[in-house]
């Protein structure tokens, strides 16, 4: 990254298959010309963003096809009796990581270096418990590393570290980009943000409620903490005003096309009123 102007990065954050409204912001980015010069991931963001980078010109074509057919499809697919002998001859995940790694070495380069634009995802080490960034080398593990969400997929191994989801300690990295020079940012969120939590009423409302404590915190600490020179535009998503946690349902693709259009449109909306 040193030898690479940053001005312009896109930060695109976690959030499983509520990643789709992502696809419609970066729909409304490119109508509206706007380029990066950096992109950051996190989780399904990374996936996303990888693509994004490999790609700039198709990347959202193809992201509408792949949102539109494979990436949920394949990557947690299985009947309930699939999963459940998963779980059973794991112990520790429903379903294999090997459906979603074959997506994506059909889809993107081998390594960092092939991508047309500079990009980095998070994931989180289990045996040293922090942060690990990845910005070079293979891809294809890394950006798996980065979507391996816990219960549903396994811990991807690289180089004997074993790594889970990205979103557990980065949500939506927009530090990292601050971190590497970006002056204008663009964050490209799954609209649970726009939200605020409410107080759990039920007993398995406690742990979705303090999880997304966790996740949103880092985020909302990076924001009131940006340096003066930095502007930063958080992208609406056009969300329906339903509760965060009615759109946990990992595999629900029902309204993958619907949350892609009103991202889309408020983004737009959102572009178009910028001075």
């Amino acid at each position: 990254m040193a030898d690479v102007a940053v001005h312009t990065a896109f930060v695109l954050g976690g959030g499983g298959v509520l990643g789709a409204y992502e696809v419609g912001m970066l729909r409304a980015l490119a109508e509206a010309g706007i380029k990066p010069d950096l992109i950051v991931g996190t989780s399904v963001g990374a996936l996303n963003g990888v693509m994004l980078a490999a790609s700039p010109a198709s990347a959202v074509d193809r992201l509408t096809v792949l949102w539109g057919s494979e990436i949920v499809n394949t990557a947690f697919a299985g009947s309930l009796i699939t999963r459940i002998s998963t779980l059973a001859r794991t112990g520790t995940h429903l379903h294999s990581i090997e459906p979603l790694r074959d997506v994506l070495a059909r889809s993107i380069p081998a390594t960092f270096e092939e991508l047309e634009l500079p990009f980095q995802c998070v994931a989180a080490s289990v045996e040293r418990a922090c942060a690990r960034w990845f910005s070079e080398g293979p891809l294809v593990d890394a950006v798996l590393a980065s979507c391996a969400v816990p219960g549903l997929l396994p811990p991807v191994d690289i180089g004997g570290e074993h790594f889970l989801d990205g979103g557990l300690v980065h949500s939506i990295p927009v530090g990292r980009a601050v971190q590497l020079g970006a002056r204008r940012i663009f964050v490209l969120h799954v609209g649970r943000i726009e939200h605020p939590l409410r107080v759990p009423q039920r007993p398995w409302e406690v742990g979705l409620v303090a999880f997304e404590i966790a996740r949103r915190h880092r985020f909302a600490e990076e924001m009131a903490s940006l340096p003066p020179d930095v502007e930063v535009h958080v992208l609406p998503a056009g969300s329906n005003g339903r509760s965060p946690l009615s759109d946990l349902k990992y595999r629900d693709i029902s309204r993958i096309t619907d949350n892609i259009n009103r991202a889309h449109a408020a983004t737009t909306a959102y572009l178009t009123s910028l001075p």
